[in-house]
């Protein structure tokens, strides 16, 4: 067996026999969150972005807006695409490359719940332009700067975050030609509130919302929900080879609504800034 299987099979029973008696590497509870800081629009050249460091864990987001056409199926509906890059500096055992099933797995999770929240009105005005030939097409960027356990809630969060902070230029409509320019001037993305992700690695016998590094390498099993600011579960997403039971299934949900509200409630305040306040500032 190579070194590194050792210390994982070792480091796996450390955190399993530490939850036998309810206790976690870190100190925490079983449903309790590691701190999170959003710093909200570092990147200037981005229609919105957000950094989020979520205990150890560390993404970066971005919103990049253009005019181009609509789907053929959704002719008066904006389009938005969620892509995910796990960074090599993130961890010794992320490699270079094109996306792996992580990252597209991550995407996936987070544009899921953006999209089924309805928390964009794709089929506004200012999103669908001139139905059938220009709508918005809003392109969310998530890079891993560090894998710290938990990048479905970060970069969910993160996402969202960028999102609240996005502002589009202004569209000029010359009706008669049927052709648009952009104006200097800019307007916040239409927004019907947020969503935010919950995660839960269960370990043995035992659930963790929130994993760090060590419960995610030693999960059985990893479930995670999108939930509305209207107390909406948007998406479901089950990992690994691991069951959860029909109680436990049911002690998540009624977990969430609390668990979700914190999330919320740091979209919704860095969204309040449009530049970068000395109030958001990460404290390593």
């Amino acid at each position: 067996m190579r070194s590194e299987a050792i210390i994982g099979v070792l480091e796996k029973q450390y955190v399993t026999k530490l939850l036998e008696k309810g206790k976690r590497v870190d100190g925490r509870k079983l449903l309790e969150s590691r701190p999170i800081q959003i710093v909200p629009n570092v990147i200037k050249k981005a229609e919105g972005s957000a950094m989020v460091k979520w205990g150890e864990t560390v993404i970066l987001a971005g919103v990049k807006a253009q005019l181009g056409s609509p789907f053929p199926d959704t002719p008066n509906d904006g389009v938005i695409t969620v892509n995910a890059e796990v960074s090599p500096i993130s961890s010794p055992t992320n490699e270079s490359g094109p996306p792996g099933p992580r990252a597209v797995e991550l995407a996936r999770v987070v544009d899921r719940g953006i999209r089924e929240s309805k928390v964009i009105p794709m089929k506004d005005p200012k999103l669908c332009v001139i139905p059938g030939k220009k709508v918005w097409i809003l392109f969310v960027d998530v890079y891993i700067l560090d894998d710290g356990g938990n990048l479905f809630d970060a970069a969910a969060l993160g996402a969202m975050a960028a999102i609240a902070n996005t502002r589009l230029k202004k569209v000029i409509i010359d009706e008669d030609l049927e052709e648009v320019t952009l104006s200097e001037e800019t307007e916040p993305l239409p927004r019907n509130g947020s969503v935010a992700s919950l995660t839960f690695a269960k370990i043995n016998d035992t659930i963790v919302y929130d994993p760090n590094l060590l419960e995610d390498m030693g999960k059985d099993a990893r479930f995670s929900l999108a939930m509305t600011d209207k107390g909406i579960i948007c998406s479901m997403q089950k990992g690994e080879a691991g069951m959860f039971s029909e109680e436990e299934f049911h002690k998540i949900l009624d977990q969430s609504s609390s668990l979700v509200a914190p999330l919320l409630k740091k979209i919704e305040e860095s969204s309040q800034f449009p530049e970068m306040n000395e109030m958001y500032k990460f404290d390593f």
